[in-house]
């Protein structure tokens, strides 16, 4: 009976060490608060593509840049210059609060009046609020899926005609690949107005991503991306770029990207900053 009873010890003892094993393994999210994916910035710029990464309470994040473009609207001329700034700030529960803003540069020896409103537009455009909420549960896991919305307001420049209240909601949802890789992907839509009647003439986006490093602090992005309406074809566009990383809250990068057909915006370049307090 004792040998039995050893033998049945043993052979329990046997099976839950590969049970203990896979116990501990089974969730990748263990430890995963410190991979680089987690801990460097991770801004939301320069692409089309919105990141996952929310700002834990108490942060806050700082992005700018420069692009140059071909205006889908001819009347705003052949290439312009748009500065922009987003400002990001750590909420509590889960959530991350916003607003962006753009400059759009004035074309050489245009001046917009009311006596001449046919001027291509120039100044600050309107300003976007919006916010971000966690819908996954653990805001450092590898896949994480969050939820943007935004309200563009009727301000901005006065030659910045036919203003509307736009509000937009996006999904983003990530996966990360290793330590320090990442697949981010979107989909969302904007229309202006309130009325049912403007879903018709509202914009959808939806876009895939992918950023990784080359180097201890050198890293690249690339993204594929589309716009469409429904009385309209796709717009199909490609960003790519390089970013210096010398610290991880800090952030400099360059991007090159086009947008095709006859309404696209054509041939895009920029570059941007972007800060996180505190590191």
């Amino acid at each position: 009976m004792r040998k039995t009873t050893t033998l049945l010890t043993a052979a329990v003892l046997s099976l839950a060490r590969p049970v203990r094993t896979l116990a501990q393994t089974v969730d990748p999210n263990v430890g995963n608060t410190e991979t680089p994916f987690i801990q460097n910035i991770r801004p939301d710029r320069p692409g089309q593509t919105v990141t996952t990464n929310m700002l834990h309470p108490g942060q806050v994040q700082l992005e700018t840049g420069v692009l140059r473009f071909d205006p889908m609207d001819a009347s705003w001329g052949a290439r312009r210059t748009l500065s922009n700034a987003l400002l990001r700030v750590g909420f509590f529960n889960h959530i991350e609060l916003r607003a962006s803003q753009g400059y759009l540069h004035a074309l050489p020896g245009s001046s917009f009046s009311e006596a001449n409103p046919t001027v291509s537009p120039a100044g600050f455009t309107p300003l976007t609020v919006g916010a971000k909420f966690l819908a996954s549960t653990n805001q450092d896991a590898r896949s994480q899926v969050v939820l943007l919305t935004e309200m563009t307001l009727r301000t901005g420049d006065a030659s910045f005609i036919n203003k509307s209240y736009e509000p937009a909601i996006r999904l983003l949802v990530s996966q990360q690949l290793g330590a320090r890789y990442g697949l981010e992907a979107n989909v969302g839509f904007r229309q202006r107005g309130f009325q049912a009647a403007d879903t018709k003439l509202g914009q959808y986006l939806g876009t895939l991503a992918l950023n990784g490093p080359l180097g201890r602090n050198f890293g690249f992005f690339a993204e594929a991306y589309t716009t469409w309406q429904r009385t309209t074809r796709f717009l199909p566009g490609l960003t790519s770029g390089l970013y210096w990383r010398p610290l991880p809250g800090l952030r400099l990068d360059t991007t090159a990207g086009q947008q095709f057909g006859d309404l696209g915006t054509g041939f895009t370049l920029g570059g941007g900053l972007s800060v996180r307090l505190p590191h």
